[in-house]
């Protein structure tokens, strides 16, 4: 019984200070730990910086900016950070009263991130609509995702064949308008993109007889709210049934996992097929705009062998970007500067040699997908922010990296002949 069960008065709890005053004592940090988010008189969650860090063997607090990867951190930390890796709850919907189809781009045969925003605004509209809903990806052609119930899929259909290998929209809606038959949707949302999500989408809503929404950045069951005039208004109306979204539209999927059950489609009617797939034309990496590159390769001030930076980006293929630092000493044009003073890039491979990493540089680079740090100071904040570092003298590892480029290639055309 608490000390304010009688009448409402508020009394101090004698053994509950004593707790706090010693240090000793087993329940202290339980006492006197800080809250680690509080609500603020706005109504917002704000976070309390006295409550980040850990207390070290030695009884001081740490902050591992790091995040457990600096070399001051031990195996024994890296365990116990694994270690505190819970699995996250599993969410099953085994009779769904309705669904919500999603069709993912898949570049490269992975989830990209306007991918998994559409998958949370499909979840969005499930929670929002009366009933027990679950959400259907439909991917096409060769699939290298491991993780399609931590992004939010209920339901999977995966299609493949020689049919929907490279660029093949015809028999792809024939595929689409199958699942319409099939499972009749609630909603059909489309990633509004480059990659094949704006063409399949408004082939399919031309096939359904549906005017799709484009650009879709706020969606309800009710409204939905687009860009519209080069994105400097927005346009409302009813939320259609075909909705053609723009990244960020809603939160990823994060701390849920879905069964990503596997569906079969019955029969799907073959296409008359007009397009004819030719390949690929090769196009020099140069020629591509940053702000539309997959494949960054980025040079800074510790970059002292330009000649060999320029080879190393035509060997891997790479669109060649630079920091502020590089463009402002005459090394690179202006037009490759990358960063919040230059170019926002959403690369999905960024390569980033002998760049300390400034603030500016990290926003404008906020949205790639993964990050590669080359430097010598295992402490700058691009190493931080990097998925994979790589310590050392760029000279020696761009050499090394060109020679195991070549040796893939040769290797690969050995296999062919």
């Amino acid at each position: 019984m608490s000390a304010n069960d009688y009448d409402g008065v508020i009394r101090r709890d004698p053994r509950t200070e004593w707790i706090a005053r010693n240090r000793l004592h087993p329940q202290h940090a339980d006492v006197v730990a800080p809250a680690a988010e509080t609500r603020g008189p706005s109504g917002l969650i704000r976070k309390n910086p006295h409550a980040v860090g850990f207390i070290g063997p030695n009884g001081l607090k740490r902050i591992d900016r790091l995040a457990g990867n600096g070399p001051q951190a031990g195996g024994a930390r890296r365990g116990a950070k694994a270690a505190a890796e819970v699995e996250l709850p599993l969410v099953t919907v085994d009779n769904p009263d309705f669904y919500i189809v999603a069709v993912m781009d898949l570049v490269g045969g992975r989830l990209s991130g306007h991918d998994k925003d559409v998958l949370g605004q499909a979840h969005k509209l499930v929670k929002d609509t009366e009933g027990e809903g679950a959400v259907v990806a439909v991917v096409f052609g060769e699939s290298k995702e491991e993780a399609y119930d931590k992004a939010g899929v209920d339901r999977l259909i995966h299609i493949e064949g020689e049919a929907y290998e490279g660029y093949s929209p015809e028999q792809r809606v024939a595929a689409l308008q199958a699942v319409d038959a099939m499972l009749e949707p609630r909603y059909w949302l489309f990633p509004d993109s480059i990659n094949g999500g704006n063409e399949l989408g408004s082939r399919l809503a031309a096939k359904l007889g549906e005017r799709p929404a484009t650009q879709a950045w706020q969606v309800d069951v009710a409204n939905a709210v687009c860009r519209g005039g080069s994105e400097r208004t927005d346009i409302t109306r009813e939320t259609p049934r075909l909705l053609l979204l723009a990244e960020e539209c809603a939160d990823p999927i994060d701390e849920t996992r879905h069964a990503a059950q596997p569906i079969v489609l019955e029969a799907i009617p073959s296409a008359i097929v007009r397009i004819e797939d030719k390949g690929q034309v090769a196009v020099d990496p140069n020629q591509i705009p940053l702000g539309e590159a997959e494949f960054i390769l980025s040079a800074g001030n510790g970059i002292h062998d330009w000649d060999q930076f320029h080879m190393a980006a035509e060997v891997l293929g790479a669109t060649e970007g630079a920091s502020r630092v590089a463009v402002d000493d005459g090394f690179m044009p202006r037009f490759r500067q990358v960063g919040a003073t230059g170019t926002w890039v959403t690369a999905r491979v960024y390569i980033a040699v002998g760049i300390s990493g400034a603030v500016q540089h990290l926003q404008g680079i906020g949205q790639c997908d993964k990050v590669i740090a080359i430097n010598t100071d295992v402490g700058c904040d691009m190493i931080k922010r990097a998925d994979l570092s790589v310590i050392g003298d760029s000279q020696e590892i761009l050499d090394e990296l060109m020679k195991l480029v070549e040796q893939h290639r040769q290797g690969g055309a050995e296999n062919a002949a």
